[in-house]
């Protein structure tokens, strides 16, 4: 475990504030963004174009594999360029992204593209574009934080930070729905590709960065602990538990949306309708237990770890038994719940594991673990869900958390992750 505070030259109080704050819209715009796509977008979108389910989650697929593979890239980019030129060349990214969804999608409805597998293909290659790229943004956020605050505060700071994310998948589904009922399906990404770039501008003019960055990249390699920093025993547990985590919450994300549209019987923009309402539920639940019950409660890395599991749990249960919207909100809402207490114990465990020169190097790390499990979350779940049978997944992820509260408790080491006084009291 390591606890040293970070160096001296760190952002005046007020100022950091600030920072934090442009920081949480940053990736409020993100959460926004990805939310319309997953909830009232893209589902709808390829049924429209009658294309296989499994392909609206192969989309993500590739981005998430674009993401696992460049996240660690850029942690280690952002220790050498600075946390604020990644940050926002990462949203840039995703401006480009969303922008060449948008021109593939008004290809292939005006049917200037007609071939399945061409319209596929356009519609990866552009998502795949956030996944190099605008997966530069959430490391480089994170490790800005941890940059600036003392072991003792980083759990609440990062969980408030990473709460924008949540407040932008608050935002988006409720968004979308108007958007795409006044405007047409294609609306969502028009609007998030100007805020994604707008705020991009915004961090690149006015995040403060009074910390120099590592000019000689051969520096960077050179930190005690950065070649195979993934291997350590003090950080492994925390990016399995993650990875794991992905997977879970990827296949009950996804097929959620489909699921959603079978039980209830609704297709196309009438769909967003439902699914945007589920998910601005889940999402509140999330900043619920981010701002309000970590602070509060103020529980170990380790046993928010291990309690998540538990909402999680109930609310994939549900799934399986669900035939009413009612029942399908209830179990959004333990969803939320379970995501916001397990993502900042382990994004600040991990942090707290390693030296204040590694926090670019495992912010990477952690944001990599985060997507890694939606690589393969079509074949656990839509692909499951269509051509074996509609609960299954649900099965899968609630043997899944079963399983990663027990690897929490036994893999985890008492004091790893934690700071100093909270291993004294």
């Amino acid at each position: 475990m390591h606890d040293a505070s970070p160096a001296s030259d760190q952002t005046p109080q007020p100022q950091r504030r600030g920072a934090f704050f442009l920081l949480f819209f940053s990736l409020m715009a993100i959460g926004a963004g990805n939310t319309m796509l997953i909830a009232a977008v893209i589902p709808p979108l390829t049924r429209t174009l009658e294309l296989p389910d499994w392909m609206a989650g192969a989309i993500f697929s590739l981005s998430a594999l674009c993401w696992s593979l460049s996240s660690p890239f850029w942690g280690k980019r952002s220790n050498q360029y600075g946390r604020r030129r990644i940050a926002s060349f990462g949203l840039a990214g995703y401006a480009v992204s969303m922008f060449l969804l948008l021109i593939s999608s008004w290809a292939a409805v005006s049917e200037f593209i007609t071939a399945p597998f061409a319209i596929f293909a356009c519609l990866a290659l552009s998502r795949s574009v956030f996944g190099l790229v605008g997966s530069g943004s959430s490391p480089a956020a994170q490790a800005y934080v941890a940059d600036r605050t003392e072991p003792a505060e980083r759990q609440s700071e990062i969980a408030f930070v990473t709460s924008g994310f949540s407040f932008g998948t608050i935002v988006g589904p409720a968004f979308a729905a108007v958007l795409v009922a006044n405007f047409g399906i294609l609306s969502p990404m028009l609007v998030t590709c100007i805020l994604a770039a707008t705020m991009s501008v915004l961090l690149w003019h006015y995040l403060p960065e009074n910390r120099k960055p590592v000019q000689d990249a051969t520096q960077i390699e050179a930190i005690p602990g950065a070649i195979g920093l993934w291997r350590s025993k003090d950080v492994l547990p925390f990016l399995v538990y993650a990875v794991t985590l992905s997977l879970v919450t990827g296949i009950l994300t996804q097929v959620f949306v489909f699921a959603v549209m079978d039980k209830l019987d609704v297709t196309g923009a009438e769909a967003a309708l439902y699914t945007g309402p589920a998910f601005m539920v889940g999402a509140m639940a999330v900043m619920t237990a981010q701002l309000v019950l970590i602070p509060r409660l103020k529980l170990k890395n380790k046993t928010l770890m291990i309690t998540g599991c538990f909402p999680l749990l109930a609310g994939s249960l549900l799934l399986i038994f669900a035939q009413d919207f009612a029942t399908l909100i209830l179990a959004q809402f333990f969803l939320g719940i379970g995501q916001g207490l397990t993502r900042p114990g382990f994004s600040s465990g991990a942090s707290r594991a390693v030296a204040p020169q590694l926090q670019g190097n495992v912010a990477g790390l952690v944001i990599s673990a985060n997507g890694m499990g939606y690589i393969i979350t079509p074949l656990f779940g839509l692909f499951l869900y269509e051509f074996v049978h509609s609960s299954l997944p649900f099965w899968i992820c609630s043997g899944l958390l079963i399983c990663m509260a027990l690897f929490a408790w036994k893999a985890i080491a008492p004091g790893v992750g934690e700071a100093d006084d909270e291993v004294a009291a």
